[in-house]
């Protein structure tokens, strides 16, 4: 089944794209995600059948009421971990691959929540859980914004009758980046805590998001779904190129080391190319100097009734184009 919209040209998106591209006389040249080796012991094929989650419920809600409700949520492979600020999704579960995967693929993941804020606790507002992918931490490094990192990911898109009913964001793939900037720090104790800005490390978190409109809320004689880009220079997101197909896409994000953003995402499952080119952005006015990790958002209506779409991934890959120290990597022709 497929989105009922206006035909998908995406040639002609990519060539209007250039409205997107950041205005800066020292941005280089856009790499597109997957280019350079492949890092070894990140990420995740989903391929063993013993593939399991530990939740640890309840979830944190740290972004709601300050709780963070460890020990948190841990994949048994040790490759993904529960999102101290939201918590992880009501269902994390190794399933077949959908039709048309990527050639050879036995299992993928999918994700899907009915209580995306407080557990058991509906709030009738629009809330996401964060599945987080332990890059960082099985490197033992973030990688430097000079290696040139990037990240793509497959992620299938169910019928459109098998959607959340809600117009707003439904999913999300996003990078965790740091920079040097002004920040709120807190000195002191007790009465005596105050904040001031200073220098210091700042964490932020770009990304892509699947926004859908539903043609029941919007009075639109069709539904419309479209990719939405975190951020400009101001923090603000913009619309991307229209969603007209479901079933498999391949997004995914590269930084160089002028430390911009570059955003890719095209339908089917084969290799980004130029192609697929959308974006190069600084978000939020911040240039990247080191990469973290990965992680999907999963967004609910939060009322206690209704379940999010369910989103299936498989196969997220972190690559480096000049890798240093000590990583295992794997060039990209060597068998999946």
């Amino acid at each position: 089944m497929r989105v009922s919209l206006v035909r998908f040209f995406f040639a002609s998106l990519v060539a209007a794209s250039v409205v997107f591209v950041a205005n800066d006389a020292d941005a280089q040249r856009p790499v597109v995600p997957g280019t350079g080796t492949e890092l070894v012991g990140v990420a995740d094929d989903f391929e063993d059948p013993n593939w399991g989650y530990v939740p640890r419920d309840p979830k944190s809600t740290e972004d709601i009421d300050e709780n963070q409700r460890a020990p948190m949520g841990r994949s048994t492979n040790g490759r993904w971990y529960e999102g101290i600020k939201r918590g992880h999704p009501d269902v994390v579960q190794r399933i077949a691959t959908p039709a048309g995967g990527i050639a050879g693929s036995k299992g993928a993941l999918m994700m899907r929540s009915m209580y995306t804020g407080l557990p058991n606790r509906p709030s009738n507002k629009m809330h996401q859980d964060d599945f987080v992918a332990n890059v960082q931490y099985r490197l033992g490094r973030r990688l430097n914004v000079s290696e040139v990192p990037s990240v793509t990911t497959r992620v299938f898109l169910p019928p459109v009758a098998e959607w959340e009913s809600r117009s707003g964001p439904h999913f999300g793939f996003r990078l965790a980046l740091e920079t040097t900037a002004m920040t709120e720090q807190e000195i002191g104790r007790g009465i005596f805590k105050r904040k001031k800005m200073e220098m210091g490390n700042e964490i932020y978190w770009p990304g892509l998001f699947i926004e859908f409109e539903n043609k029941d809320q919007t009075g639109k004689p069709d539904d419309y779904a479209y990719l939405r880009v975190r951020s400009n220079r101001r923090g603000g997101d913009f619309r991307g190129p229209q969603i007209t197909t479901t079933g498999w896409w391949t997004l995914g994000m590269s930084v160089t080391p002028d430390g911009m953003v570059h955003y890719y995402a095209s339908p089917g499952v084969d290799d980004l190319t130029e192609a697929d080119y959308i974006t190069s952005q600084f978000p939020y006015d911040y240039r990247c100097e080191r990469f973290r990790t990965f992680f999907y958002n999963v967004c609910s209506a939060d009322d206690g009734r209704r379940w999010s779409t369910s989103w299936i991934v498989d196969d997220p890959k972190v690559y480096a184009l000049r890798p240093t120290g000590q990583i295992a990597t794997r060039n990209r022709n060597q068998v999946r």
